[in-house]
This record gives structure tokens, sequence and C-alpha cells, in this order.
């Protein structure tokens, strides 16, 4: 169960992410994007994992060590808990992104590829994202 559900996690997200890069200006888009819950799939999943491996899961994140969070990352279930909340974060992060972007008017060529590097390595994608994101619009609501 564990490997379908690993499957699964990006299966659920990825039509999100095909409308906000190849899609982008479809009136569809920004509606279906502009809902928060696009990301509960993906919680589900997460939840399907975590929940009944809770005691191990709370003891590894409550007193991190770099040990502990190697042993449960090196288990079936820790690596495809720990891809779904990495999917979940990113997906949010990336309709963050695009809602912001299309706010402050932020070209869709540009966007795009900050898009897929935010799939890709979550963090810099964010990055980047910051980094472009004053060039364009006003910075009264984030």
């Amino acid at each position: 169960m564990t490997g379908a559900l690993f499957s699964l996690t990006f299966t659920v997200a990825a039509p999100f992410w095909a409308l906000m890069i190849a899609l982008p200006r479809w009136s569809w888009t920004r509606r279906i994007v502009a809902s928060p819950l696009i990301v509960v799939p993906v919680l589900a999943i997460y939840a399907i994992l975590v929940l009944p491996a809770l005691g191990e899961v709370l003891p590894a994140v409550a007193s991190p060590t770099l040990d502990g969070i190697r042993t449960f990352l090196g288990t079936a279930d820790g690596a495809a808990a720990a891809w779904a909340h990495m999917i979940a974060f990113d997906l949010f992060v990336g309709r963050w992104a695009f809602l912001d972007g299309n706010r402050r008017g932020v070209p869709w060529w540009i966007m795009s590829p900050l898009l897929v590097l935010t799939i890709l390595l979550g963090p810099l994608g964010l990055g980047a994202y910051l980094l472009v994101r004053p060039r364009f619009g006003a910075d009264a609501e984030a």
C-alpha cells in the first residue's frame, strides 16, 4: 500500500501544476488554483501514511536528531510520508507564487520556469520567485 500511495502522491498534484504551468491564462486555471483546497488530496495521503506511524513520527520530529530522522526516512513509510509532505508544501508554495505572480503581472514565460523549479527543487523555486517578485507590481499584499 505504501508504494501505491507514494505513486499516487504526485499524480493527484500534477493536474494543478499542469494548469499553472501549461495553461496559466485559461480562465478556469485561476478559479481552480484560487482554492487552497487543491492540496487536500495530498494531505489525505500524508495523513494515511503518518497517522498509523504517529508513535514513530512524533519522537522523531518533537526532538529531532540526524540519526532519528535518518532512521525514520530510511523506511518505506517514512520516505513516502516525506514525499507527500514535500509535494503538499511545494504545491501550496507554487499556488501562492502563481496567484501572487498573476496579481503582480509576472509574465507567464517567467513564471512557468519558476514553477517547474518549485516542483523539482521546492525551496530553490521559492527563492528564485522571491528574487523575481519585487521587480513586478506592488508589495501591498503578501
